[in-house]
């Protein structure tokens, strides 16, 4: 084991892995925060269909490598679905679950529409869907230490005004909180975090990655700010694990981290259920007369 992480391709892995898993539970934190646990589905799709156009550009141009614009259009389509949500979210326009769900099947269907246009055949289809964390380049690796430095630090240094935001737009208001801008930063946060965690995952499981370390943070802590810490710490050793794991054994490395994540969910979630009833089946000391 120690001998393969002297290879290239392994040290990008990890590299990527670690990004990500600290990274994609951050803006999760906000999102179970806020209710909207599904919005990575709806964006990750979008991104699909970013992609797609990406390489339908890249195809048109000529360029020696077809996916080179796959990532960047993947990024603006996101961030545009991230604010389309937003915005009609926040004018009552329709409610938020039918936004997403429209943006869920157009996204996916545009993509597949737009990559069989660019040529691009189902191998390349199933490593966005599914991931495909063993062909990053030095290149990606660069890329997601850029887009997950500004996951962590936005997310983080303003974790006060968008915990406020996301909990109580009320009370934000309240305080004189900037609440319509606040909230824009929560989504494009979100369509940043997608794309930083579809090369890891894919666009199928990515709102997983988001969301399941923190569902495991919340059962193990009682504040805010400890969720995201923890959820943080989940993320990366899932990440990393996974990742590990597929390196001695042929297996999908996003499915294998999302199966792990829900497989510590459910140890977490039983371990806390029995651990309650304890406390209530407790006898109460008799308290000396």
């Amino acid at each position: 084991m120690i001998s393969i992480l002297g290879e290239p391709l392994v040290q990008r892995m990890l590299i990527v892995a670690l990004l990500v898993g600290a990274s994609a539970p951050v803006v999760g934190t906000y999102l179970v925060q806020r209710r909207m646990a599904l919005l990575g589905d709806g964006i990750g799709h979008v991104a699909l269909a970013g992609v797609a156009a990406g390489w339908l550009a890249g195809s048109a141009a000529g360029l020696a490598e077809q996916d080179a614009l796959a990532v960047p259009g993947a990024v603006v389509f996101a961030i545009i679905g991230a604010v389309v949500i937003e915005r009609m979210r926040a004018s009552g326009t329709a409610a938020a679950d039918v936004v997403m769900a429209i943006l869920f099947y157009g996204g996916i269907a545009l993509g597949v529409l737009l990559i069989s246009l660019a040529g691009g055949s189902n191998a390349n289809l199933l490593g966005y869907l599914f991931g495909s964390i063993s062909t990053v380049t030095w290149t990606d690796v660069w890329v997601t230490l850029a887009m997950a430095t500004i996951v962590l630090v936005l997310g983080i240094a303003l974790r006060s005004a968008l915990f406020a935001v996301t909990h109580d737009q009320e009370f934000a208001y309240s305080m004189g909180l900037p609440v319509q801008v606040l909230n824009m930063v929560v989504a494009v946060l979100a369509a940043v975090t997608i794309t930083v965690s579809m090369r890891v995952v894919g666009v199928l499981l990515v709102s997983a990655l988001m969301i399941v370390p923190v569902a495991i943070a919340q059962l193990l802590t009682g504040s805010f700010s400890r969720t995201m810490t923890v959820a943080m710490a989940i993320g990366t050793v899932l990440c990393l694990t996974g990742v590990g794991i597929t390196l001695e054994h042929d297996l999908q490395p996003g499915a294998l981290i999302v199966v792990l994540g829900v497989g510590a969910y459910i140890v977490v979630a039983v371990g806390a259920t029995f651990a309650r009833r304890r406390r209530r089946t407790r006898p109460i000391a008799e308290t000396p007369r």
